[in-house]
């Protein structure tokens, strides 16, 4: 099936609604229904303004980069974004078509939708 691959780009200490942003944005995709998301933590890497965060520094932590990152359907995508558009945020994002699919058994059929 086609879709939409959404990541977004947060730091691990930005708060949003006195939550941690990557949370939040996994529990407000959840609320409007989106199936899945799943959050990553950057090792190491630099942003649009060219500076270098990594792990390794101390006085770095909790600046690291997280990706928050959802499969979804075209139309959940166009969901999700217009109602960020709507929260008091700024967010970076990267949208990728996608195919999605369940490989295999589908043991629990309507745990694997989207």
């Amino acid at each position: 099936m086609n879709a939409t691959y959404l990541r977004f780009y947060v730091h691990q200490n930005v708060r949003h609604r006195h939550q941690l942003l990557y949370e939040w944005l996994l529990q407000h995709a959840r609320g409007m229904g989106v199936h899945g998301g799943s959050v990553f933590r950057a090792v190491e890497g630099f942003g649009r303004h060219g500076v270098l965060h990594s792990e390794h520094f101390f006085e770095l932590a909790g600046e690291m980069t997280m990706e928050v990152e959802f499969i979804l359907t075209n139309e959940m995508a166009d969901r999700l974004l217009e109602s960020l558009r709507q929260e008091d945020l700024s967010l970076v994002y990267a949208r990728l078509p996608a195919e999605f699919g369940v490989v295999g058994k589908q043991a629990h059929k309507s745990r694997n939708s989207i």
